[in-house]
């Protein structure tokens, strides 16, 4: 097990340690007592047993993905996971073995060219599965597929004392519950999962884009949401409001992506689009083909390396005037790097869920990406994004945890019911507050936080 103590190791060293691997360059002034580079489940055992030696608190980094670097915490063991690859796959049973460090697209690049399977993770390619699938998993057409958490078989967890559990629906059953949407709240540390997985159309993936003046923009929001809930249920939907690379206007960019058995399938999936896509497109493609690895690259693009990053989301009313709620948010962006999305939910939105953590949700997730490089833009691109996220969590019903920032702003993150009884698992499995929680002001006192968060409302 590698140890770098912030007391013993040279400034270099153990910056690296604390923040080399998190994505978001608006580091945090936050500072662990060490950082153990784990590569095994025997070292994060090692690892909590060693913060219960020194009474101090536990912190966990996957991927390195979460926008608030959840994972560096003052006056915590931090246990980096990003030395820990295992992936075992029984293709028979459509069944892998994975700790939590693995990507969406190390998984599936093995899971695509051998086994001809895939799991739903994370579009960007560079999320880790932990923090993702703790979080619930806005995956691959959860629209129509589900949460990718529901595709959770099992889990092997190091619980807050070291001691370390299979977690299924027949055993550490309140474990395996809170697994599935708790987020970085959830008591323990996980190692691997147990995921189920489906077939790889590799044969039928294809795509149709189009790309429209910002002009156009309510009668384009208008037409995807009128026929996203019935469109066909292989194919996710999304809107985009970016600057298109070499250009000065922003433009809207509807994105529709199939996965089907044959590529005559995926034709007739995305005719319907085609046919009654509203005129005056500034370019758009349909039908062509497509893959996994190109989507990941398109979604590098987006979201760049050595870049600053603020974000913040919701899950809109239902019964709102969508268009007019995110108008602001789509035709006003504040750097040329900067992205709002709006993803379609619906049907999955409209379906009753597992018994799981994960309740939150609705026919509209909107989010706000706004990206840039240099510090003295922070205080600008900051305050566009409060200003947006004020006017638009007014027509909110709640949040997703994998685009939010606690220290920023508290919504509703859980159906109440599941909430409370997320909280009493962690008393129960945590009672020491000994795993580092939301970021909350509770959590950051040392605390277990959050105590009275099923009375967080909108």
């Amino acid at each position: 097990m590698h140890i770098v103590w912030k007391e013993e190791a040279d400034a270099a060293t153990y910056d690296d340690a604390r923040v080399g691997r998190v994505f978001n360059h608006r580091r945090p002034d936050r500072f662990p007592l060490a950082v153990v580079k784990a590569s095994s489940s025997e070292d994060i055992v090692a690892a909590v047993k060693l913060a219960v030696e020194r009474k101090c608190r536990v912190a966990v980094r996957s991927g390195g993905h979460s926008w608030a670097a959840w994972s560096v915490r003052d006056n915590s063991i931090l246990i980096d996971l990003g030395n820990y690859k295992s992936m075992e796959v029984d293709a028979e049973n459509s069944i892998a073995r994975v700790s939590t460090s693995m990507t969406g697209r190390e998984v599936n690049a093995v899971l695509n060219k051998e086994h001809g399977l895939m799991f739903p993770g994370g579009h960007c390619p560079d999320v880790g599965l932990g923090g993702f699938l703790l979080q619930g998993g806005m995956g691959w057409n959860c629209k129509n597929w589900g949460w990718a958490c529901e595709r959770v078989l099992g889990l092997d967890v190091v619980t807050a004392d070291g001691d370390l559990v299979h977690c299924n629906a027949s055993q550490n059953q309140d474990l395996y519950w809170a697994a599935r949407g708790a987020g970085p709240g959830f008591p323990g540390v996980v190692a691997r999962f147990h995921l189920d997985l489906i077939p790889y159309p590799e044969k039928g993936f294809r795509s149709s884009g189009y790309i429209y003046p910002i002009g156009l923009y309510h009668e384009v929001f208008k037409w995807i949401i009128a026929i996203a809930p019935s469109f066909d249920t292989d194919t996710e939907i999304a809107v985009v409001s970016q600057y298109p690379e070499g250009e000065n206007e922003i433009s809207l960019f509807v994105l529709f992506v199939t996965m089907k058995h044959s590529p005559e399938e995926a034709e007739t999936a995305l005719k319907r689009a085609q046919e009654t896509r509203p005129a005056g497109t500034s370019s758009e493609w349909f039908c062509k083909e497509d893959n996994l690895d190109n989507q990941y690259n398109n979604q590098a693009n987006a979201n760049p390396e050595r870049h600053r990053y603020c974000t913040d989301n919701a899950y809109i009313d239902n019964d709102a005037d969508v268009p007019s709620v995110l108008e602001e948010a789509f035709t006003k962006l504040p750097h040329r790097k900067a992205f709002s999305l709006w993803y379609a939910m619906n049907p999955c939105s409209r379906r009753e869920l597992p018994d799981m953590a994960l309740s939150m949700q609705s026919d509209h997730y909107f989010a706000l990406y706004t990206v840039w490089e240099e510090e003295s833009d922070d205080i600008r691109c900051r305050a566009w994004v409060k200003n947006v996220m004020e006017k638009v969590e007014r027509h909110s019903v709640g949040a997703y945890l994998g685009d939010s920032d606690f220290q920023v702003r508290r919504t509703k993150f859980w159906a109440d019911d599941n909430a409370k009884r997320l909280m009493d698992i962690r008393r129960k499995r945590d009672p020491q507050g000994r795993i580092c929680g939301y970021l909350d002001q509770e959590d950051l006192s040392g605390v277990n936080g959050l105590a009275n968060i099923h009375e967080w409302k909108v």
